[in-house]
């Protein structure tokens, strides 16, 4: 190891003067010294472990790829500030998906168990055609992740694709059937009244 990864920040800045020039031991001292204190802000904000686990491994990931040009003169507030800036993100993100559970709720609420059944069916349905309708890459990676559960890093691995492709393929694919669904909704409870 370069240094001791309990030393002071003056540590951190020879560390990172280093990681500019593309040396991995200075970024793995400075992973291991910080990686479990941006874990432990990103959890404390979201409660969520997994979403947790990714939001670090991106702030260190976008660490060593904009090493060149990263200006950092206090890594800790650096740390800090993206993790609050991500964890932002990622709310604001939830915020505007809808998850397709959520819209069945809504209809079983709205509605008598009789018609619910109907407009499940049909909800359903139209679901299913609009996945289709997205590309084939598009269509694994929304199914993997809303379907199978899996954070884009596990989609990332066994695809063998960046997660930033994954993160693009999945904004389309939610874009395009979060719109779509939410008329669809909206029509079949209007059409079924």
């Amino acid at each position: 190891m370069l240094l001791d990864k309990h030393d002071d920040s003056g540590s951190d800045r020879l560390l990172l003067l280093k990681l500019r020039e593309g040396n991995t031991e200075a970024f793995d001292a400075l992973y291991e010294k910080h990686w479990q204190s941006t874990y432990a802000s990103a959890f404390k904000r979201l409660q969520d472990a997994d979403q947790a686990k990714d939001i670090t491994q991106e702030i260190f990931l976008q660490l060593w790829l904009k090493r060149e040009e990263n200006d950092i003169d206090n890594l800790r507030a650096y740390l800090f500030t993206a993790v609050k800036n991500k964890v932002l993100n990622w709310i604001e993100k939830r915020r505007r998906f809808t998850p397709v559970a959520d819209l069945l709720l809504e209809l079983k609420t709205s509605l008598d168990q009789t018609d619910a059944e109907i407009l499940k069916k049909e909800f359903m349905s139209a679901y299913e055609v609009l996945l289709n309708s997205l590309t084939p890459s598009q269509q694994q990676i929304f199914r993997m992740r809303y379907q199978q559960d899996l954070s884009t890093i596990e989609i990332a691995e066994q695809l063998d694709i960046s997660r930033k492709t994954v993160q693009n393929q999945l904004g389309k694919a939610v874009a395009q059937i979060r719109s779509s669904l939410t008329l669809i909704s909206l029509l079949l409870l209007i059409n079924n009244r």
